[in-house]
């Protein structure tokens, strides 16, 4: 019995020792992987999403008084408390470009 436990033991160790180390990815794959996330994630954030809160009105779309009545409708959003993303719009922008280039 205990020839058998050292056998497997054994063949365990030897396994190891001998598997192929594993390749690792050169240095500029993970820079470059690390550079472009931040840039895909936001863009799959404005196709998701293309409207983000209106700063001024903080997403209200109108200015309040103190006692919590109307002083005005935003005049950055228009009263509907949204506002396009940047990155939306330059996607606007570079779609209608192309459009206009191909027709």
């Amino acid at each position: 019995m205990t020839h058998l436990a050292a056998t497997a033991t054994t063949i365990t160790a030897t396994l190891i020792a001998t598997t192929p180390a594993q390749s690792t990815l050169p240095g500029w794959a993970v820079l470059a992987a690390l550079a472009l996330a931040p840039p895909l994630s936001y863009a799959i954030a404005c196709a998701a999403a293309p409207f983000r809160a209106c700063r001024h009105c903080h997403g209200v779309g109108k200015t309040l008084t103190p006692n919590g009545h109307l002083k005005r409708w935003c005049h950055r959003c228009d009263g509907t408390g949204l506002r396009l993303r940047w990155g939306r719009r330059l996607f606007n922008y570079l779609r209608r470009l192309h459009q206009a280039g191909t027709r």
